[in-house]
């Protein structure tokens, strides 16, 4: 390309809209994190692997001999007792968090594959409730939820109750704790990531490809291993590649976890070990050990390992046509009443495990379940919903929330909103990069973008508005604008895709400038991708977990709804907090269904909420 043509592709438009999107996430996502990078590879003013030696020879880090024990059964007060995680296992943490993240991973692909297969490929009755159903672990719960599998898995738990104390169907009692309770939390969490995904490509998948197939003689079994399968594998690869990362970061479930069984093997994680090596420099950044940079960076190196791996499938391009769907009407079989029993079995039992934390949340919210004492609640009470506009604190942390998401989403757009349509129309140098640089934000963990602002802005802006000793909630709103903008500038790309470009063409034909032909005619275009872009932004903001409760640790008082939240589920003494956290989960998966209500009714959209 030409030394005309860039600068004929590079007008004042253009350039605006290539510069606030890299400035953005150059100086909030780029420079923190290769500063942090930096830090850990330092030690006495030299380049060093001190740190990171010192961590691998920490038996807490990497355990050795590990400790595998999964089970042990033991008499107490209240019955036998089969306790599972409670004494092992435990690899370490750097082990534990690979362990766990590969099981989750695991057996998210497998359910999500299933899942989505079933709904893709066949027909039975009352199939659309099921595929609306699948979605209901995506809504938002953070913390409570694993709050709620621990009253279920708990001595006194849910759980025994049904199947020891009624049912009888279990000779002794389970309490489920440590790393599988973890498995089992992200696992049920997780799962609709890839489900949504794989059931993207396999409805993009040409039937006449499996026809051919079976026409010359395949079966079904082989129809799927040889082409339907490999087909889908841009889906299965990237929505398990999501769940490897987020399970990698979440710290809803060690949180959570704590609030129902106290300080166990669910807390040796590499999240909870950062975020709590974290809370202890609240003073000052001196008070941060270094080995805690060193920890980020290897948990950064592998989360970015695992987006490597799988690039091909999520570069914008290729992430927004999985958003999109195919060309093609679905190859889809009629089932028949053995395969309608099958598929009923497995899609209700599935359902039903996987939305119970919001239904336990549900419930916490509107009885005395959190501390009754029971395995069943014994009482209705509306006070912890009235708490959400009665206590100063609650509203204070609502109101935080709705200013920081509210900021955040407004940058997004204007910067989603410009890399987009620089990626998607415009023929210029460096243009791989940008999609680049609007994707990345995938694989960073939030727990280690927050580690990056307390080093670098600490470093350099001191005693400034974007200290984050003094004013966190400020850089909360950059967290979130970098964390979430692929999301933004993936909605808007798909609607770019979808329009052509001759309509611009013909008004810059007419004599209208590229600003306002892009103005005039392309948001209007656009506008639905743009609207429902922004409200997904809005309700991801409202749901961010690690940079949320890491940074606001610093100034508690500008605390977002989900600070708040792990606050009373993992430190709460007082009768009934609890549940106020399960309103203000309450409240976020009401906002959660409005915006999928405006998406899909009003503005003809399919959102996939990813919930990180």
């Amino acid at each position: 390309m030409g030394i005309r043509e860039v600068k004929r592709e590079l007008d004042p438009l253009t350039s605006a809209q290539l510069f606030l999107p890299v400035l953005t996430l150059s100086f909030f996502l780029l420079v923190p994190l290769i500063y942090m990078v930096a830090r850990a590879f330092f030690h006495k003013g030299s380049l060093s692997l001190y740190y990171f030696s010192s961590l691998l020879e920490n038996p807490d880090f990497i355990r050795n001999p590990p400790n595998l024990n999964f089970l042990r059964v033991s008499n107490t007060s209240l019955g036998t007792f089969m306790f599972i995680g409670d004494m092992g296992p435990d690899l370490g943490i750097l082990m534990n968090s690979i362990v766990v993240s590969a099981f989750v991973t695991l057996f998210s692909a497998i359910l999500g594959l299933v899942s989505a297969f079933i709904i893709a490929r066949y027909n039975f009755p009352g199939k659309s409730v099921f595929r609306i159903l699948l979605l209901v672990p995506m809504l938002a719960t953070p913390f409570v939820n694993a709050f709620v599998m621990g009253k279920v898995l708990g001595t006194n738990g849910l759980f025994n109750f049904i199947f020891h104390d009624v049912l009888h169907l279990l000779p002794v009692k389970v309490q489920i704790s440590g790393l599988p309770a973890i498995v089992l939390i992200q696992t049920i969490s997780f799962f609709p990531i890839v489900y949504l995904n794989v059931m993207s490509s396999l409805i993009g998948i040409d039937p006449s490809m499996e026809e051919q197939a079976e026409s010359l003689g395949a079966g079904g079994f082989r129809i799927f291993r040889d082409i339907t399968l490999p087909l889908s594998m841009p889906g299965l690869a990237a929505g398990s590649a999501l769940v490897f990362i987020i399970s990698l970061e979440d710290l809803g479930a060690p949180i959570g976890l704590s609030g129902a069984f106290g300080s166990g093997l669910h807390q040796r994680l590499i999240s909870f070990y950062i975020y709590n090596e974290f809370r202890k420099g609240l003073g000052s950044v001196e008070q941060v050990h270094a080995s805690t940079y060193a920890s980020a960076v290897i948990m950064l190196f592998m989360a970015t390992a695992v987006f490597i791996l799988i690039r091909k499938y999520v570069t914008l391009r290729r992430y927004a046509m999985i958003s999109k769907g195919g060309r093609f009407n679905p190859r889809v079989r009629k089932l028949g009443w053995k395969g309608v029993v099958l598929a009923y079995i497995f899609l209700i039992s599935l359902i039903s495990a996987a939305s119970f934390p919001q239904i336990g949340t549900f419930v916490l919210a509107v009885t005395d379940w959190a501390y009754s004492g029971s395995p069943l609640p014994t009482e209705l009470t509306s006070k912890f919903i009235e708490s959400l506009f009665e206590r100063p604190d609650v509203l204070r942390a609502i109101t935080n929330s709705l200013i920081y998401s509210s900021a955040a989403t407004f940058i997004m757009l204007l910067a989603g909103t410009s890399s987009a349509y620089v990626i998607a129309r415009r023929r210029i140098p460096g243009k791989d990069f940008l999609d680049s640089l609007v994707t990345i934000p995938i694989a960073v963990p939030g727990v280690i973008l927050a580690v990056g602002y307390l080093l670098f802005f600490s470093s350099y802006a001191s005693q400034s508005m974007l200290d984050p000793f003094i004013n966190p909630g400020l850089l909360l709103i950059f967290t979130y604008t970098v964390r979430r903008i692929p999301f933004t500038t993936r909605s808007v790309f798909a609607g770019l895709q979808q329009t052509h470009e001759s309509l611009e063409e013909a008004s810059l034909n007419l004599g209208a400038g590229r600003g306002r032909t892009f103005v005039s005619i392309v948001i209007p275009l656009i506008s639905q991708s743009v609207i429902g872009g922004s409200l997904l932004s809005f309700v991801y903001s409202m749901n961010e977990v690690s940079t949320s409760i890491t940074l606001s640790s610093l100034r508690p008082e500008q605390g977002p709804i989900t600070f708040y939240m792990s606050q009373v589920v993992y430190s709460s003494g007082a009768v009934g907090t609890v549940s106020i956290a399960a309103a203000l989960a309450v409240l976020l998966m009401t906002i959660q269904l409005i915006v999928m209500t405006i998406s899909t009714k009003i503005l003809k959209q399919r959102v996939a909420f990813l919930g990180v």
